[in-house]
């Protein structure tokens, strides 16, 4: 989950969690950048939450360091996660 949270603290998003009455586990608003991730979820929940969100969302890869940017290409390269 740390290297997941470390993705979008390099990205133009900001990541929240709290608690929040969206049906899907999170919620995401793309006027201002915030994605916000129900804080009550267990581990399992947020990590597959923060997955979902990386299919929806475009993170500017220009701000990226070397270790985040190696880490978002592996996983994109594998089944889930398809550009």
């Amino acid at each position: 989950m740390n290297k997941l949270e470390d993705l979008f603290s390099e990205s133009d998003y900001v990541l929240r969690y709290e608690k929040g009455n969206f049906q899907s586990g999170y919620c995401i608003l793309n006027e201002t950048k915030v994605i916000i991730v129900n804080k009550f979820y267990s581990l399992d929940g947020k990590i597959n939450c923060l997955m979902d969100i990386l299919k929806e969302v475009k993170l500017s890869q220009d701000k990226m360091s070397p270790k985040n940017l190696t880490f978002l290409q592996e996983l994109f390269s594998q089944k889930e996660l398809e550009l």
